[in-house]
């Protein structure tokens, strides 16, 4: 464990995100000084394997479980994926990555500013690009390519390599739209890229607006929406997050909602999580983006108040809780009209039965015996099964990374030290943060043989109990 010698007085504010971020949040006290690396690691508790991620320097990192970087990249991504060797003929330790970006423009949320986004190696040597450039990094291996819409990938909060070796990329689109008041949306759409840089495949949100389950009065507000803070378009969805379905229980006995290539992605602005049916476009399943009040922490229940989701998607066959959705359900303000959590914000992680709508597991603070409110973050962040059935959470405001068991015991826990000056949080001025967009679990298996790892147990600190 190392101490952060970078001074920041307050985590992100309500004027000063939805300045950024496009998202409100209560004012979170921080410490000035706080501890950073591993904090505490029970190694026969915990699912022992790597975490990747991308640090506020920029840079995609892979570290053990006491914290070492074992490899590094120079790209970041939004978010890095160290892709299954099933999906690259065995090789392993490939990323996808960024390539190339405008400064600044990332920070706001949004892929405008995505030039370039690729896969590497191990070693860093670009495998494929797609958007900016891309067409001369092909030129010399005459290949058949075709750029990026526009030029540029303008990728954004996801992208998937499927098993035929296309790669889905979530991506912006500013155009008008009629019928809404802004002059231009920041529309979310979704391509399938072949390797050549062709599209197979692709989906306008805009395009299905009746089918995300608005109310009439819902609907209006939608429409009306505005840009903010002097941006050129209005952030109407902000879809944060993409995943392709996968093979799971509910196909295999018949409902055709779940088949294995349709996509889920969720909706940060409106609340909503939905399935699109590969085949037609369609939204096929959803949840939200109205649901009831919060009832309470007893489990199953009905789903309640969803705000501003991140990283939704279906528990993969293999894991405990296989077929099930897990979401980080961030609790911070959004919604047509916006809701927020009250006098106490704290995040929630939800395991849902995507059939029955009901919550049978979840995850805040005072599972682990801490106030609701220390497990926080208005935005970004994620949540990964793991096989043991523990569960890997991206607190991504605070840059924390944890361990919790089924019953919510912490055994393992990091925070990044990789800070990097940004505008997020910042009110307009520049600060120093180590916030994590998302982070990732890697088996052992997935990199390079002799790839070096530690598992050291790290004790928590005794705390004085009256």
């Amino acid at each position: 464990m190392t101490v952060a010698r970078r001074r920041f007085t307050t985590l992100p504010t309500l004027g000063a995100l939805a300045a950024a971020m496009m998202v409100a949040m209560p004012a979170v006290a921080a410490p000035s000084v706080h501890p950073t690396g591993v904090t505490r690691y029970d190694p026969e508790r915990a699912w022992n394997g790597y975490v990747l991620f991308s640090g506020q320097d920029k840079k995609t990192h892979l570290i053990d479980m006491n914290g070492n970087e074992v490899r590094q990249w120079p790209y970041e991504g939004f978010p890095p994926v160290l892709l299954d060797p099933a999906l690259t003929k065995g090789k392993k330790g490939n990323v996808l990555v960024q390539l190339a970006q405008l400064p600044g423009v990332q920070q706001a949320g949004n892929g405008l500013g995505n030039k370039s986004i690729g896969e590497v190696d191990w070693n860093g040597k670009v495998l494929w690009q797609w958007g900016e450039g891309a067409q001369d990094a092909y030129a010399s291996a005459s290949v058949d390519s075709a750029g990026a819409p526009g030029g540029t990938a303008k990728q954004h909060h996801d992208w998937r390599r499927l098993a035929n070796g296309n790669t889905l990329v979530l991506a912006n689109k500013v155009h008008a739209v009629p019928g809404f008041a802004a002059k231009a949306l920041l529309d979310d759409v979704i391509y399938e890229v072949t390797p050549d840089g062709k599209l197979a495949w692709q989906w306008t949100a805009s395009e299905h607006l009746d089918e995300f389950g608005f109310s009439p009065e819902a609907l209006k507000l939608v429409k009306a929406a505005q840009p903010k803070h002097g941006a050129q378009a209005v952030d109407w969805l902000h879809i944060n997050n993409m995943s392709v379905v996968g093979p799971n229980k509910w196909h295999k006995a018949g409902d055709s909602r779940f088949a294995p290539d349709n996509i889920l992605v969720d909706s940060r602005e409106a609340n909503f999580i939905v399935i699109i049916d590969k085949k037609t476009g369609k939204i096929v399943w959803s949840l939200g983006p109205d649901y009831p009040a919060i009832a309470g922490t007893a489990v199953p229940r009905a789903v309640d108040q969803i705000i501003g989701p991140h990283d939704a998607h279906i528990i993969p066959e293999g894991l405990p809780g296989a077929g099930n959705l897990l979401v980080f359900d961030n609790q911070g303000e959004a919604g047509y009209p916006k809701v927020s959590p009250g006098i106490f914000p704290h995040s929630r992680v939800l395991e849902i039965d995507p059939v029955s709508k009901r919550i049978v597991w979840q995850y805040t603070a005072t599972d682990s015996r801490q106030p609701q409110w220390s497990f926080y973050s208005a935005f970004i962040s994620s949540a990964r099964r793991l096989p043991n059935g523990n569960t890997l959470i991206d607190e991504g405001m605070t840059g924390r990374f944890f361990q919790v068991t089924p019953r919510g015991d912490i055994v393992w826990e990091y925070v990044s030290p990789y800070y990097g000056v940004s505008a997020v949080g910042g009110s307009g001025k520049q600060i120093d943060t180590n916030w994590v967009y998302r982070a990732q679990p890697v088996p052992y298996d997935w990199v390079p043989e002799g790839t070096p790892r530690s598992e050291q147990p790290v004790p928590m600190p005794a705390i004085a109990r009256q």
